[in-house]
């Protein structure tokens, strides 16, 4: 999954509206942010394996480190922790935590059955990825959704703070897309690096948008 990620993130200031969009974004993306850096140390393994879903062709050979729910909830306590040694705010902690583990949940909806409960365990997955327009259908009005509360729970502070944002959903929707539809990577190097400029950028865009945008209610 990615934009349905993004879906939570967009969601999650109504719910802790201190915390910024930039953080919320990293938190939402944080596992996928892990992996790479674990995929070029040869920590974790993928390939790329055209067929093996209808949406993508991933093959996830070996990620229990990012992607078991064990270590999923482990990052997200981390990351929550770390949010409150920070910012002192308990239940934006909770809130930033509860968004990193819905990482492994929404995976689980997409993914063929390759997800380890914990390293080593069973895996599973619900295989939404071997159809393409139920996957674009499922992924397209989470998205909507967690955009629609975004857009209730906070308003524009300057013409920046409006076009900034459409601008935003417009980059991640032309990348879903691509990645859907367009040419196969060269190589899972080049995913891993694509991956973590892409959550470098939409971090850094989400805390640059969080100071054109405040909270209502």
């Amino acid at each position: 999954m990615f934009i349905g990620h993004f879906a939570v993130g967009f969601a999650a200031k109504r719910a802790a509206p201190s915390v910024s969009l930039g953080t919320l974004f990293v938190a939402c993306e944080l596992v996928d942010l892990i992996w790479p850096v674990f995929l070029l140390t040869g920590i974790e393994r993928a390939r790329i394996e055209p067929g093996i879903t209808a949406f993508t062709p991933f093959d996830f050979v070996h990620y229990p480190w990012t992607h078991s729910l064990l270590m999923s909830a482990a990052w997200a306590a981390l990351f929550g922790v770390l949010y409150l040694s920070i910012r002192k705010n308990s239940r934006a902690a909770m809130v930033v935590a509860l968004v990193v583990l819905s990482h492994w949940f929404l995976d689980l909806i997409v993914h063929r059955p390759d997800l380890p409960l914990v390293p080593g365990g069973a895996v599973f997955g619900l295989g939404l990825w071997n159809s393409i327009p139920a996957t674009l259908i499922v992924e397209s009005l989470l998205f909507a959704g967690g955009l629609a509360v975004y857009l209730k729970a906070t308003r524009a502070r300057d013409r920046a703070g409006s076009v900034g944002l459409w601008a935003l959903v417009a980059v991640l929707i032309v990348s879903y897309l691509g990645a859907a539809f367009g040419p196969l990577p060269p190589d899972v190097d080049a995913v891993a690096w694509t991956g973590i400029a892409g959550g470098l950028l939409t971090g850094a865009w989400g805390y640059w948008l969080d100071r054109h945008r405040e909270s209502v209610g």
